[in-house]
């Protein structure tokens, strides 16, 4: 994989489906630059960040987490930075970390083949607690780029958070417009509202976890009326 320049201020590092691996954002301002996700495994972020420096990029100060699901936070303990996430994913997090101390891994690595590719060999399954939590939203400024951090209702999980870079009119968006795991059912209510608040961001591009950039009308669209 080979780190794509987005917008002015956004690199992604791309998603890859074998292993399940999201994309892996990454916010470029003036003073200091942020990532979007924690990567699957302390492997898959070490590959983020060889592109980073590859790119003469320095690598992120922060990374914030859009939810709790492995694939986007099991290489936390391995970032450059510190970490941020929303009170309802931290205690996800808390509460998957506990029972993996309490069981050991074979549950997790049980629940999808993604999991056993990415952690193939015997790798360790780490869990850590992100370094700052917050509730509702917040607002950074890295230098000459404000990024819109905030929880919103959507249909994958229920501690979802969306980053938005208003100056680059562009939304991160993790999973949030997918169904919920493991039957991925999508509730339409959660899908309408998730739909609302898009609109009311009205970015230009959308960028899902696991897929390429989207036109803000596609993704609004889906959520009303995808099958």
């Amino acid at each position: 994989m080979r780190l794509n320049q987005l917008t002015e201020r956004v690199w992604v590092y791309p998603f890859e489906e074998e292993r399940d691996r999201p994309n892996l954002s990454y916010i470029r301002g003036d003073r200091w630059s942020l990532a979007v996700d924690a990567g699957h495994s302390e492997e898959h972020i070490r590959e983020f960040y060889r592109e980073l420096e590859e790119a003469g990029l320095p690598l992120p100060q922060l990374t914030v987490l859009t939810h709790w699901h492995w694939d986007h936070t099991f290489a936390m303990h391995a970032v450059h930075g510190l970490t941020l996430a929303n009170e309802r994913t931290t205690q996800y997090l808390r509460d998957i970390r506990d029972r993996l101390a309490k069981e050991g891994p074979a549950f997790f690595l049980a629940m999808h083949e993604s999991i056993q590719r990415e952690y193939a060999d015997n790798k360790p399954v780490i869990v850590t607690l992100p370094d700052m939590v917050f509730s509702g939203e917040m607002t950074l400024d890295p230098g000459s780029c404000p990024v819109r951090i905030f929880q919103a209702e959507a249909p994958h999980t229920d501690d979802s958070t969306l980053i938005e870079v208003p100056g680059d009119k562009l939304l991160i968006m993790g999973d949030c417009t997918g169904g919920a795991f493991p039957g991925w059912e999508v509730d339409q209510d959660l899908a309408n509202k998730l739909a609302e608040t898009i609109r009311q961001v009205n970015p230009e591009t959308c960028l899902p976890g696991h897929w390429t950039p989207l036109s803000r009308d596609f993704i609004i669209q889906d959520l009303l009326y995808g099958e």
